[in-house]
């Protein structure tokens, strides 16, 4: 959107006519009646409005040059950006055809007395395809398949893997119908014979045939132990699940594989044995946008001018879900395209231009030349044309980013689908702009000109690509063989930024990723190697005893601490801008922790302070030391910190 100007209209002048007042109690004393109804009063307060019209309009005009500036430059507010997740649509019933989810189907949290429920729409069609369990058999590390479909199915039962399971070996299953991005119910009848191994966290993967290669399933629940006893494994397949021949049967194969345990992982002692299998389709995952959709929305009608201007009524737009205009003119429909400037439209070329902020319409403008005659960029409707959008959808900003498994209200009914829910936390949305940040944005944008040369050419370049990233550091690095590298790591933001000890929340995603690649690569110089990547996760464990401070509550004052740990070492910027996020690649050292503990208003003293390197994948805790050294690419992750609150001496 235009940038916005300054109010000029705001009037205050009760501070210069108090001052006035004081001033005459110093000069004319014998001045004692200061109420509204004295001449004199009077002419202080007319005085009064005329200079502080004057002052406050003299203030204002810097900004609003500045502002003005920026407009002329072609600098406009970024709109809000849509939050997307995953949902998972589970059947109420078993299926004999495929239930379709379509596009726009709209899911949301359920409403509370705080504020409008967030909705989602689906942005990408779902089949839910039905199927059934058609082959098995098992192949040993290294070894070929073996079926055994025809003995198993005669009441022969199937040894999973061989005699004393090794990592490799496998159970294959085949089923009736490729079940891409549904979840997929495998009910298992299964001997007691799977010993050794820890139910709750079996040495297996779950895998699916995706035509170039096995890919692993998300495994949503398992009641069989690790194939230990009778129970339902419910499967996510994922995307690209086709048939393909194993052992000249054709069938779309899902497979149970042994992998080599974890340190302290038990693994099995024996193979488990099967004795019946069942396979049916539950659900299945498609993809959502937030935002709420409108369509066939009616704008008003053409007059026939240049630079007409509807507004759309449910303002902001969701940024890119509004791409055409529709016209219909005495001729028939047309679809106007939607550009971001006139600069290079042509008379007769039927474009509009979109503020997403506002929800402004545009239609191009009549300009004249310095030599009288007027150009015409884009085409004006005819007069007595119907002007409507198709549809557009409105939302995005913040408020999307919800939790994991809050969408469960079906806003859209669709037959068959009993329950929905997002299995994970949406993420990627972003508020609309302010006027703050676009100062800052612009300052940014007018010293690199889009051109990459120094470290923060880069940040500013990939925040500018990415808004959703919480984080964005530039370094440079040196491989292997010796040649620079220019390195962006992007950290992307999250729900709560203060408490992460999943590093894998602080991945980037291959969208956003692709994103500041494109737009790196387009300003860095000729002959720049450049990578852009996730910075890797170094865990961080204190462990802290401190002294409160008398008639302080130890559970408060544990709380303040632990609260004040996750602060300093998170590798996110606070909310409330006092922590920029621990330095990449600066040590952890003891006397840093000490400082942040001392300086929390409930802690008298602190008497003890343990650091211990943490491995984010196993929870394992190394020695404890006096200093933890970070490479150049390295943040550190906040783990499982243990504050103890003693009695004061």
């Amino acid at each position: 959107m235009s940038l916005p100007s300054p109010n000029l209209d705001d009037r205050r002048f009760q501070d210069l006519v108090d001052d006035a007042k004081r001033f005459i109690q110093r000069r004319c004393p014998e001045w004692t009646d200061h109420n509204v109804s004295d001449p004199g009063v009077a002419l202080i307060e007319a005085f009064a409005h005329m200079v502080d019209q004057l002052s406050y309009r003299l203030n204002q005009i810097p900004d609003k040059i500045h502002l003005e500036f920026l407009d002329l430059l072609g600098v406009k507010l970024l709109p809000p950006q849509a939050a997307r997740t995953e949902l998972t649509f589970w059947l109420s019933a078993a299926v004999e055809a495929a239930v379709p989810v379509p596009v726009g189907a709209e899911v949301a949290t359920p409403r509370t007395g705080h504020g409008p429920a967030c909705v989602f729409t689906v942005d990408r069609e779902l089949d839910i395809v039905p199927t059934a369990f058609k082959h098995i058999g098992m192949a040993e590390a290294g070894h070929g398949a073996v079926l055994v479909t025809e003995r198993f199915l005669a009441g022969e039962s199937v040894t999973c893997f061989s005699s004393r399971p090794t990592p490799g070996d496998s159970l294959l299953i085949g089923i009736t119908e490729a079940v891409p991005r549904c979840a997929l119910a495998l009910r298992i009848d299964c001997s007691l014979e799977g010993i050794g191994v820890d139910p709750r966290r079996p040495p297996l993967v779950w895998e699916a045939w995706c035509g170039d290669g096995w890919l692993p399933c998300e495994v949503d629940r398992d009641s069989t132990g690790g194939l230990n006893r009778p129970g339902e494994v419910v499967l996510l397949v994922p995307e690209g699940h086709a048939p393909s021949l194993i052992g000249r049967r054709r069938a779309a194969w899902l497979r149970c594989r042994v992998v080599e345990p974890a340190p302290g992982q038990p693994q099995y002692s024996a193979s488990p044995q099967v004795n019946a299998v069942e396979a049916f389709t539950v659900g299945g995952t498609t993809t959502a946008v937030h935002g709420e959709v409108i369509t066939g929305e009616e704008l008003g009608t053409s007059d026939g001018t240049s630079g007409q201007r509807f507004v759309l009524e449910r303002a902001p737009v969701a940024a890119g879900s509004l791409s055409t205009v529709i016209i219909e003119e005495p001729g028939g429909r047309q679809e106007w395209t939607r550009v971001e400037t006139f600069a290079d439209s042509l008379p007769d070329d039927r474009h509009v231009t979109v503020d997403d902020v506002t929800g402004e319409v545009r239609f191009g403008p009549a300009v004249r030349e310095p030599d009288g005659t007027v150009r015409q960029y884009g085409a004006p409707p005819a007069i007595g044309s119907r002007i409507s959008v198709a549809g557009y959808r409105r939302g995005g900003g913040r408020g999307g980013n919800v939790a994991a498994r809050t969408l469960t209200v079906l806003r859209t009914p669709i037959a068959l689908i009993g329950r929905v829910e997002n299995r994970t936390g949406a993420a990627g949305g972003v508020d609309a702009e302010s006027v703050t940040a676009v100062r800052q944005r612009a300052a940014q944008w007018l010293r690199t000109q889009d051109r990459a040369v120094t470290a923060r050419d880069y940040e500013a370049i990939a925040r500018a690509a990415c808004r959703e990233a919480g984080r964005i550091e530039c370094v440079t690095d040196t491989e292997e063989g010796g040649g620079a590298l220019v390195r962006v790591l992007v950290v992307p933001q999250v729900s709560d930024r203060q408490v992460v000890e999943n590093c894998q929340e602080l991945m980037p995603s291959q969208g956003m990723l692709d994103a500041v690649t494109d737009a790196v690569e387009a300003a860095r110089p000729l002959g720049t190697r450049v990578a852009i990547t996730g910075p890797a996760y170094q865990g961080v464990t204190v462990v802290a005893e401190v002294e409160p401070v008398r008639r302080r509550q130890p559970a408060a004052v544990r709380e303040e601490v632990l609260r004040s740990l996750y602060a300093f070492l998170s590798p996110l910027p606070s909310e409330d801008g006092r922590h920029e996020g621990w330095p990449i690649g600066r040590a952890l050292r003891m006397s840093d922790v000490y400082a942040v503990a001392a300086r929390c208003t409930g802690v008298e003293a602190v008497r003890k302070v343990e650091l211990y390197a943490a491995d984010l994948s196993t929870g394992e805790r190394r020695l404890a030391e006096q200093r933890i050294a970070a490479e150049p690419t390295t943040l550190f992750l906040p783990y499982r910190h243990e504050v103890a609150v003693t009695k004061p001496r």
